[in-house]
């Protein structure tokens, strides 16, 4: 929602890709459904990728994937590395499939020093650190004793993972 919410801000129009399509979503336009992945991805100029890494999202960004994209846009991973194949998205931006990528997260990490996205020129890198705040420790301290008192009075803890699905879920 907040990546939404700031795409909004800047005068785009988010459209969202989900488990569930929802039409409702305060954030987005829409939020369409897995299947509608390929279609959606023809329509955007940027994507964003902050998936969680599942069974059914790994690799899920692959050469079918950027050759669904438009040739003009920017793919976006601030989720987790693993989501994208490199050998694929290295491909498509070599030749023209897509015109360029922002990268917080590798399918490798550390990203060995000879691998070519780091002398790609319609790539930017930075070191898995798109989560980060200023008070981040501080928030999350927050965040765990909140929860903890939740516990302890028997209340809905925040951010339960899903085990099945494999990432915190809004239901």
């Amino acid at each position: 929602g907040q990546i939404a919410r700031l795409c909004r801000a800047a005068g785009l129009k988010p459209h969202g890709i989900a488990r569930k399509p929802r039409q409702d979503d305060p954030d987005f336009v829409a939020v369409h459904g897995n299947d509608d992945l390929t279609e959606q991805l023809g329509l955007a100029d940027f994507v964003v990728i902050a998936a969680p890494l599942t069974p059914q999202t790994e690799g899920l960004f692959n050469e079918k994937a950027f050759k669904a994209m438009r040739k003009s846009a920017r793919l976006i991973n601030i989720g987790r590395g693993p989501v994208v194949k490199t050998d694929d998205l290295i491909a498509a931006l070599n030749n023209g499939d897509i015109a360029g990528a922002a990268l917080d997260v590798f399918e490798e990490e550390p990203l060995p020093a000879d691998h070519p996205l780091w002398d790609m020129e319609n790539v930017i890198m930075t070191a898995h650190m798109s989560g980060d705040f200023i008070g981040w420790k501080r928030a999350l301290t927050d965040q765990f004793l909140e929860n903890l008192d939740r516990w302890h009075q028997g209340e809905e803890l925040f951010n339960l993972v899903d085990k099945k699905l494999g990432y915190a879920s809004k239901k």
